[in-house]
């Protein structure tokens, strides 16, 4: 297990958050000693108390997961504003201005409006965002279709290969992903290479979608709405950069909390807007890329996928019954899957301190599993560091009809499967080619990195 460190012998009065920190900050005038913080860290994500500050010279070793700004009460912790970032852009003529709204999004927008928490609001989401002055308004689930076919791709290659970095992680959450390349290093061969559904999408903005709309993407500001905090990071990976824009991928990531903020702000009656679409070319995702917010959601998604490209035909109902299995808002499901060629055991983990539990499980030999996805916050996406907060009462309702809000629009898709989406058949028809072609692997997969460092150990001490 991981040397942990007594939190009583850490002379903080709350986590601490180092200056240069992009997702998260402090205003330590706000800050009533209360340490939930702390606790929350400590016992939910497993960071805080779990690394040595004399070591790390006194810097944070922080995952960028936001749940120390859903824990404080009194809103000393927030995340990292970038809402004048946003509208420089808005104002600004010479720029064109992409937003994207992750899955997440759409289930807890109403809950600064008056809204029963969990309430799909896909159409006045995307109407408020246009009233912005945004020129266009897409959908992450579309990256999250793509996601899930390189992704399902990845799976099916390394079965068939009998490849050794089993299990095979998914990589869509930026903070597992920096808790991996930290604190379990020996797993980074084992994540998916494919890039998370707001990096491929950000990549494809500025390359097709740019070239389709004959769009200069030196003028394209792409920004992204998500309910993750540690996306403003993710965003920041130079790996992740591909198009060859003289910009980032992701230029600015906000929240759904940001958003809230920036509709009040602009004095939009969000409780009276008209339901409007998504723009084309890259616009509306199927219901599986939708489910992504939830945890086993984008196992689900990938599982379907997968089950088609081994045998040409998708899930019958039964089999269709038998992955939902994976659902519901528990932290650990485990469970085993037909493929038909290959049977699997699968898992979905979320809550970082379950993920240890899970990851020291598999090191230590007592549980097998061929696929694990990993989200780092209680219950998925949808529960991210950039939502709305909900009082600690209301806790399990709220996940809960988050849960519900997003499930609900599989039950009668308009498109069901990732792979049966048009608007990304199309992608790969005159652009990309085929999953795991070269041009995949060039703008939609990506690498990580040994970070361990950062705990300032020697390698004998970082998992003793």
């Amino acid at each position: 297990m991981l040397k942990r460190y007594c939190m009583e012998n850490i002379n903080l009065s709350r986590v601490l958050i180092d200056n240069d920190n992009p997702s998260i900050c402090c205003n330590d005038d706000l800050c009533k000693k209360c340490k939930l913080c702390q606790k929350t860290c400590h016992n939910d994500m497993g960071v805080f108390g779990f690394y040595d500050l004399e070591k790390t010279g006194g810097h944070a070793v922080c995952i960028n997961c936001g749940q120390c700004i859903q824990a404080c009460p009194f809103n000393a912790i927030r995340a990292v504003s970038d809402i004048e970032r946003v509208e420089n852009a808005l104002d600004d003529p010479s720029k064109i201005v992409v937003f994207n709204t992750a899955p997440a999004v759409r289930v807890a927008i109403g809950d600064a409006f008056g809204y029963e928490k969990g309430t799909f609001l896909e159409g006045k989401l995307v109407s408020s965002i246009k009233a912005l002055g945004a020129n266009y308004v897409l959908d992450v689930s579309c990256g999250a279709d793509l996601t899930i076919m390189e992704e399902a791709s990845e799976l099916i290659s390394r079965l068939e290969k009998k490849s050794s970095n089993f299990p095979m992680f998914t990589s869509c959450c930026p903070a597992w992903v920096k808790m991996a390349e930290i604190f379990y290093p020996e797993f980074i061969n084992n994540l998916s290479s494919a890039k998370s559904p707001i990096a491929m999408q950000g990549t494809i903005v500025k390359t097709y979608f740019a070239s389709k709309l004959g769009l200069d993407p030196k003028n394209i500001v792409n920004v992204t709405v998500a309910p993750c905090v540690a996306k403003k990071a993710e965003a920041k990976r130079e790996e992740l950069n591909a198009s060859g824009a003289c910009s980032p991928d992701v230029d600015i990531v906000i929240t759904t909390v940001e958003l809230q903020e920036l509709i009040k702000k602009r004095n939009i009656d969000f409780n009276n807007l008209s339901d409007e679409a998504f723009d084309s070319i890259f616009g509306e995702g199927s219901s599986s890329g939708l489910i992504f917010g939830n945890t086993g959601g984008v196992m689900e998604a990938c599982l379907r996928t997968a089950y088609y490209l081994i045998n040409g035909q998708n899930m019958d109902d039964s089999k269709l019954i038998e992955t939902e299995k994976i659902r519901g808002i528990e932290n650990t499901k485990l469970m085993e899957v037909d493929l038909g060629k290959y049977k699997i055991k699968v898992a979905a983990v979320s809550k970082m301190a379950e993920v240890k539990k899970l990851l020291e499980e598999i090191k230590n030999g007592t549980i097998k599993v061929d696929f694990v996805e990993v989200m780092a916050c209680d219950g998925g996406c949808a529960n991210g560091g950039g939502q709305p907060k909900f009082k600690r009462p209301e806790a399990l309702v709220t996940r809960q009809n988050r849960n519900a809000g997003l499930y609900l629009k599989d039950t009668k898709p308009k498109v069901r499967y990732c792979h049966e989406n048009p608007n990304i058949i199309r992608l790969y028809d005159e652009f990309l080619g085929s999953p795991l072609s070269e041009k995949a692997h060039e703008l939609l997969h990506t690498h990580f990195k040994d970070k361990s460092s950062m705990l300032g150990c020697d390698d004998n001490e970082k998992n003793s």
